[in-house]
Parts: C-alpha cells; sequence; structure tokens
C-alpha cells in the first residue's frame, strides 16, 4: 500500500499556452483502483506513471484559455488530467461534453471510464443474454454497479458482492440486484450457493482473489469470466493470489477473457448515447462519492482500498 510520502503537493506558475494548445480549470478527478497499477514499473497496457511525474488521473473540467482549433473558453471537458488543479494539453484524449445535461462528475463515472469500462465489459466481453445469470464482485462500486445494472435492463438474473450492510442494501434496494453476497459477514461460498443455485453463467471480476475462486466453483457450462480487476491482490508484494480453481474453465468449456477499456474507445460515443438514454429512462442510476481538496487526495485515494465509499470515488480539486 503506498504511503502518504509517495506523492508531494506542488505549487508552480500557470504555463503560458502556445499554438495548439489549452489550459484547463479541472473540477473534479477520478479516482480508480487502476492507479495502483500504474504505479508498478512493469510491462502493461499502459506506460507506468514516472517518478516526479503528476500522477495521472481522468479529470473533467473547463476550458479557461484556448489556442487549439477544436476546443474554445468555456468549453468542459473530459480527458486525463492528472491530479492537479490546471492542465496544459494539446487536447490528445480530450472531448468535450455538455454538462447542462448530467453533473460533471457523472462523466468521470457513469458516462466516463468506469460506466464504459462496465457497458463493454459486460455486454461485448461477458455476452450477456436474456434469462443468464450474472455475478458481478465489488458490486457496489463505480463499474460493479453498472455492470449489474446494464445486466438488468438485459433481463439478466443479478446477484452483487461486497462487504457491509449499507453496501449490500444499496445493492439491492437501490440498484435493484435480485440477490446479494456480504462477503465481509458471511462465507462467500455458501452465499453463492444460496443465491445462484442454479450456477453462474457470467461473472464479472472486479476484486480476484478468494472471491475468484469461489466463483469458479459454480460457473456452467460455456461460462463466460469477465476480468476487470483484481483490486484484493494490487498491494501484494510478492504472492499474488491467482486461481486454484482454474481446471473449472476446461471441465465447463468456459472461458476467462481479461479487459481493457480502452481498446473500445472508437465506440465511447455509441455507449454514451445508450446509457444516457437509460438514465433519462430511471432504468440506470449513477452514484458519486465527491470529497474535496487536493491536499485530501492521499486519504481520499485509501478509500479505494479500505472499502469506506459507494459508487464512484470522485475528488473535486478546484471550487466552481
Amino acid at each position: 500500500m503506498p504511503d502518504e510520502n509517495t506523492w508531494t503537493l506542488e505549487s508552480s506558475e500557470l504555463p503560458a499556452v502556445g499554438e495548439g494548445q489549452m489550459l484547463i480549470k479541472n473540477h473534479f478527478i477520478s479516482l480508480d483502483p487502476a492507479m495502483r497499477g500504474w504505479m508498478n514499473d512493469v510491462r502493461s497496457y499502459i506506460p507506468p506513471v514516472q517518478i516526479g511525474e503528476v500522477m495521472r488521473a481522468g479529470s473533467i473540467g473547463e476550458v479557461i484559455e484556448s489556442k487549439h482549433p477544436k476546443f474554445k473558453v468555456g468549453d468542459v471537458v473530459s480527458g486525463w488530467g492528472g491530479v492537479q488543479q490546471y492542465s496544459l494539453t494539446d487536447g490528445q484524449g480530450y472531448y468535450s461534453v455538455d454538462a447542462s445535461l448530467a453533473p460533471m462528475p457523472t462523466y468521470i463515472g457513469t458516462l466516463g471510464m468506469p460506466g464504459m469500462t462496465a457497458y463493454f465489459g459486460i455486454l461485448e466481453v461477458g455476452k450477456i443474454k436474456e434469462g443468464e445469470t450474472v455475478l458481478v464482485s465489488g458490486g457496489a462500486g463505480a463499474v460493479g454497479s453498472v455492470v449489474g445494472q446494464i445486466a438488468k435492463i438485459k433481463g439478466c438474473k443479478v446477484v452483487g458482492i461486497a462487504g457491509g450492510p449499507e453496501k449490500c442494501k444499496y445493492m439491492k434496494e437501490e440498484l435493484g440486484f435480485d440477490g446479494v453476497i456480504d462477503y465481509k459477514n458471511e462465507n462467500i461460498h455458501t452465499g453463492i450457493k444460496r443465491e445462484l443455485p442454479k450456477g453462474i453463467d457470467v461473472y464479472f471480476d472486479n476484486v480476484g482473489g478468494e472471491i475468484l475462486d469461489a466463483a469458479l466453483a459454480r460457473i456452467n457450462m460455456k461460462a463466460r469470466i469477465v476480468i476487470c480487476g483484481a483490486i484484493s491482490q494490487y498491494n501484494n508484494k510478492e504472492n499474488v493470489t491467482g486461481p486454484s480453481n482454474y481446471l473449472a474453465l476446461l471441465v465447463n468449456r468456459a472461458s476467462m477473457t481479461g479487459m481493457v477499456v480502452m481498446d473500445y474507445a472508437q465506440d465511447y460515443g455509441k455507449a454514451a448515447m445508450e446509457m444516457g438514454m437509460w438514465m433519462a429512462q430511471g432504468k440506470l442510476k449513477s452514484k458519486e462519492d465527491v470529497y474535496e481538496g487536493i491536499d485530501n487526495f492521499y486519504d481520499t485515494f485509501k478509500r479505494l482500498f479500505s472499502g469506506e465509499k459507494m459508487g464512484k470515488l470522485v475528488l473535486k480539486v478546484l471550487e466552481d
């Protein structure tokens, strides 16, 4: 687990804006479990954050100065602004959003990377079909909560795993999941057997470890396991716990597939349009857990691993 000395808070003058650039006043940044992986100096789907660099993070803010042909002053834009109050950028990876249609935090939550991860993970990788049974770990989190709701919209039976009565109540009563399993207060194997007596057709995994193993023990023929994350293992220095029940994949002719949302970037617009429609119809709910102050970055970051959050974790770095 990174300690508070992993980062330093620094102040500097605002940079000059050159041709083809824009200066963004960031209002909110996204805190995601993937941030932990980006700090490891290993081969991955994205280069690691280097010593001395601004910590990578998704962001949303307002353009306050522009010499960029595609963006003008006053535009609300989302991209990879990092953990900072202002960002100077050539616009690569940024896109404009309509802040009158949804609050800014929603665009880095359900209508941002977590929502896109859920959408493509469950529909394109999980390939869910009406009537199937879906189990999702981290079911009260930014990705898992959207996965479960999309599966319900598509006519599946959905069971969510989370830690603690409050999160389980949220999944059941607010998100409409069919069943819940409280891994902190009950045996995970018993809970899966109780809630999914006919087995699992699709398991969407955000946590890895023991819970992944327990799910593999209950998969059905031709089941699909979507490997989105493994937050239970991110801070393990040596003995990362992998699945010991992997032969269940052979016996059941099942598949386990990793997914990275960036592979679907060309289709983000289509996904955002459909999810926006579901939100307008009241079928898809969005919940952001917002904390304030860039100086509170570390305390907020720790909530990713302590579980002290509900929905999408967001840090407000500047006043409106």
